[in-house]
């Protein structure tokens, strides 16, 4: 056990770097290495570095950039709702409220991260930074880790801060900030390469963040009544940097320390390997056709320089020195001993088919081991395929990334419902007034509300009067408000109260099924409906006709707003005025 939180840094910062874990016998696995070859490979780099004299040809990229499309998913994917029967008509309001709030604060570019990390390197760690949005942790930053199962132990992250950056964390409680930043210099450490630099034109100071299970005594100071007691251990947090001195070992300086409730990490796995720290990520799974890729390419750079060359033999021993050929003009005669002509040496790379085929095997492997078939990848298929024939082999081979988005998806509820949701509960019950974009179902939800709600106002102020209302004044009078309501376009302010919705069960659905649709071939499907119906256009009066024809328009990326005249269904007489009730999203619409 080390003796306090410097020396533990020191040692297990090393040993994070160096030593791999025993996943299972004649399989050993080092995590910082596997971050490192997982970011060399997919940007072109060997472990040995750049060579302009070695070509590398990324067959990795290409299909990592598949596993981010088909794996990802939009804002719009998750709802927010109001879990209570009584109150559930208020998830309108939640859910407009959560489309803004996203868009403010970066979700989907939250949502991107996340998936990168997942499918580049087997995982993604989510962290809770006490802020509206969650972090993404970037694995080159972890300085040590437990590497069989990173929750389970102490993880120290390093960062960088400029001056100002730090002096900025003062208001957190963060202590000796004016003597750390005399210690600033011009560069940053990189995380994977013990003891590499990179020079900077700023100044930084390197500080570690370490959060874990540690002794008691290890908070004790002179600012608190804590024991120095090893014996009992408490969850903490620690931030600190160290300095060098002219003579002997370098120390540490404290900036923070203290307790914490609970770990602030969430953690996904790709495909889960048990015995080590992330999943089998998605650079990994083609680190073996990439080596042989280049193993191929490289000595086909060899067969080309060669073929490039072109050399000369001749058995006259003296016949260079008679004739320059290197200067030589258009019609000249050479002369050579008798017997022993001049003749080229065949350099043609006469092998290089061997290793094109060979390219081609391990690139064809390549995409079995990263679902990334042909069609998926949107290669243009052989002349005369079928189109059913194609838009069900794009559906099968997206069929692994929707179950790892399934994944993500479940992981991304616990996210909302730790973290995200809360913040929200907090924004919302302030009251907000703001613009939002309602879809065509939405729209006609509402105007149907505020119809039946200002039409209820007008019957009672009548009654009230001791007036008459008649049947056709009703059914004008909901016309021209529906018409009214709908002028104004699909773009409405929407009010809620301080304190309506304070209270309220907020639950997170992600809801990805069907994220990854053949529109073009849903459309084809619809359209042959619709033609069956085309020759009856009164049909279109009924709801689930209607219906029909804007799932074809949004399907085909068009607005169903603009047809909103040729769908909508006429009103239905009533017999005699009633009082009827309207959701409360109506008097939330201004």
């Amino acid at each position: 056990m080390e003796k306090d939180i410097f020396s533990l840094i020191v040692s297990e910062e090393t040993a994070y770097q160096t030593l791999p874990v025993n996943v299972i016998e004649n399989y050993d696995w080092n995590m910082s290495e596997h971050i490192k070859i997982s970011t060399l490979y997919k940007n072109s780099v060997y472990l040995t570095g750049k060579d302009d004299n070695k070509p590398f040809k990324n067959i990795i990229r290409p299909i990592l950039n598949l596993q981010y499309r088909a794996e990802g998913f939009d804002v719009k994917d998750i709802v927010l709702f109001v879990n209570d029967v009584k109150n559930y008509f208020k998830s309108f309001l939640i859910k407009k409220f959560h489309e803004k709030w996203a868009r403010e604060n970066k979700i989907d570019t939250f949502i991107d991260e996340m998936v990168e990390s997942y499918v580049d390197f087997g995982g993604a760690l989510i962290k809770d930074v006490n802020e509206v949005r969650p972090e993404v942790v970037p694995l080159q930053r972890i300085a040590f880790c437990d590497q069989t199962d990173i929750l389970s132990g102490v993880i120290c992250e390093k960062h960088f801060y400029a001056p100002d950056q730090l002096k900025e964390m003062e208001s957190k409680g963060w202590k000796n900030i004016d003597e750390v930043i005399t210690l600033a210099e011009n560069y940053k450490k990189d995380n994977l390469t013990e003891g590499k630099k990179t020079k900077t034109p700023g100044k930084y100071i390197e500080v570690y963040e370490i959060h874990g299970v540690f002794p008691l005594g290890w908070l004790a100071s002179e600012d608190n009544d804590i024991e120095a007691d090893d014996t009992k251990f408490s969850r903490q947090i620690h931030i600190i940097t160290f300095y060098q001195p002219k003579e002997g070992e370098k120390k540490g300086i404290v900036l923070f320390k203290g307790k914490e409730k609970e770990l602030p990490y969430k953690l996904v796995l790709r495909d889960k390997i048990y015995g080590r720290a992330l999943g089998f990520g998605g650079a990994e799974e083609l680190f073996e056709p990439q080596v042989w890729v280049n193993y191929d390419v490289i000595r086909m750079k060899g067969m080309l320089d060669a073929a490039a060359k072109i050399i000369y033999q001749t058995a006259d021993v003296a016949f260079a020195n008679r004739n320059k050929i290197t200067d030589l003009e258009n019609q000249e005669i050479l002369v050579h001993e008798d017997g022993k002509p001049l003749s080229q040496i065949n350099t043609n790379p006469v092998n290089i088919r061997v290793f094109e085929n060979s390219v081609a095997e391990w690139e064809e492997h390549a995409k079995s081991m990263g679902a990334a078939y042909d069609p998926t990848m949107g290669k243009e298929p052989v002349s005369g395929t079928p189109f059913s024939s194609l838009a069900l082999q794009v559906q099968q081979g997206l069929g692994m990334h929707e179950y790892r988005k399934g994944k993500l998806a479940t992981f991304l509820d616990e996210v909302y419902k730790d973290w995200i949701i809360p913040h929200i509960s907090k924004e919302i019950s302030k009251g907000q007034e703001f613009l939002s974009e309602l879809d065509l179902d939405e729209l006609q939800s509402v105007a149907d509300s505020l119809v039946i709600n200002e039409t209820n106002k007008v019957i009672k102020e009548r009654i009230l009067n001791g007036e008459l209302i008649q049947d056709e004044e009703i059914e004008t009078f909901k016309q021209k408000t529906r018409d009214e309501f709908m002028k104004g376009g699909n773009k409405k302010f929407i009010q809620i109260l301080k304190d309506e919705l304070k209270d309220a069960p907020i639950d997170v659905s992600v809801n990805i099924s069907g994220k990854q649709k053949n529109l073009a071939g849903i459309v084809d499907k619809l359209t042959n409906v619709w033609r069956s119906i085309i020759s009856n256009p009164a049909i279109l009066q009924q709801a689930p006709m209607a219906k029909l024809f804007n799932q074809i328009l949004e399907s085909s990326g068009l607005s169903p707003i603009d047809f909103s005249g040729f769908t909508a269904p006429q009103p239905q007489q009533i017999q005699q005025p009633s009082v009827q009730v309207a959701p409360a999203e109506a008097l939330a619409i201004k």
